[in-house]
């Protein structure tokens, strides 16, 4: 494979499990997933379904000793992450891959301030002298659109707004120009203006240096917005995947319809919004067949049989690995004329 088609981030067949009390909860059952060079790839689903499972795994961000790691593999532009030393692991974090967290207020610690923090990471993974950091941090945070990076940097982070610090969680991020940047739930705790400018930056500073992203979400629209392609998961499975326009104009997996007919963009005007009905299956007794079975309104006797993900064009050959191509997990697809017509 040559460099230009090795994936950044690339997960086969990944199953991981937490060790508790009497048993172990199955957070992952057979992932895979594949992010290109550029790409910015979606994980989509409900809460429970995995989704920062798979992205804390990616930069082996999870306790040590807290889970196992069952079946699968998991490479970093080819380098196998699972079986890495933690050294190796720890350079790579920031300089290869980086993450964006939900809350940033979580991740910045409140008693440095922020320009310590950035030339922290600058000084870390580019050897440059302090003063260097400092001058790179305040030029980051200018890309960032912050009116007053200087004023910025000497603040601490609790004196900033939140979509302030989520600017320079992204502006972190990019410092060390990483190959993979993840980004869980970056936008979930902000307003929607300053939302669509925090992925208007993404965007625009990912595809200006060539920075593939992995975005993880709940939220349709956002996915819409932002991703070339999407994985759709739930309860630890990639239930749909394909690009973006295709899966959201028309959806075939009953569940991503579901999501869809959540957003309130589809209802009426003052009809209340769709739900799924149900909940997801206890990962501590994963469910033998669907997982989707207890909550889909098309589930027959067939279900109770776990569906493989398979190309969506029956004539495909199913060991095809385009990354682009649709592929799904259910016996019984969705036609497309039971597509939810005008999703974009």
């Amino acid at each position: 494979m040559s460099p230009d088609t090795t994936p950044v981030l690339d997960v086969r067949s990944l199953s991981l499990e937490f060790p508790v009390f009497g048993g172990s909860v199955r957070a992952l059952n057979g992932v895979s997933l594949r992010v290109m060079p550029g790409e910015i790839v979606g994980i989509v689903g409900e809460s429970g379904s995995g989704k920062s499972v798979t992205a804390m795994a990616a930069l082996r961000l999870l306790p040590p000793g807290a889970y196992r790691v069952t079946e699968g593999s998991l490479r970093l532009g080819g380098d196998d992450v699972l079986a890495a030393p933690e050294p190796l692991v720890r350079q790579w974090r920031g300089r290869r891959a980086a993450m964006i967290f939900q809350e940033p207020m979580t991740a910045l610690n409140p008693t440095q301030r922020v320009g310590e923090q950035m030339s922290g990471v600058l000084r870390v993974h580019r050897r440059i002298s302090r003063s260097d950091a400092l001058t790179q941090a305040q030029s980051l945070l200018r890309d960032m659109m912050i009116p007053d990076p200087a004023q910025v940097l000497r603040a601490y982070p609790f004196e900033l707004s939140g979509g302030m610090r989520q600017r320079v969680m992204v502006a972190m991020a990019f410092s060390c120009d990483p190959d993979l940047l993840i980004a869980d739930e970056p936008t979930t705790a902000l307003d929607v203006t300053v939302q669509r400018q925090v992925l208007q930056l993404l965007r625009h500073h990912a595809r200006e240096r060539g920075t593939a992203i992995l975005f993880i979400t709940h939220d349709m629209a956002v996915v819409s917005q932002l991703c070339d392609r999407v994985y759709v998961m739930y309860a630890g499975t990639v239930v749909e995947q394909g690009p973006t326009r295709q899966v959201l104009r028309d959806p075939r997996h009953p569940y991503t319809r579901g999501l869809l007919e959540g957003l309130p963009e589809g209802a009426p005007p003052g009809a209340d919004l769709a739900a799924i009905p149900g909940q997801v299956p206890d990962m501590r007794h994963p469910p033998t067949g669907c997982p989707f079975f207890d909550r889909c309104t098309y589930a027959d006797d067939v279900c109770r049989q776990r569906p493989a993900l398979l190309p969506l064009d029956a004539a495909a050959p199913a060991g095809n690995e385009a990354p682009d191509r649709r592929r799904l997990a259910c016996w019984h697809p969705l036609a497309p004329s039971d597509a939810i017509e005008g999703r974009t």
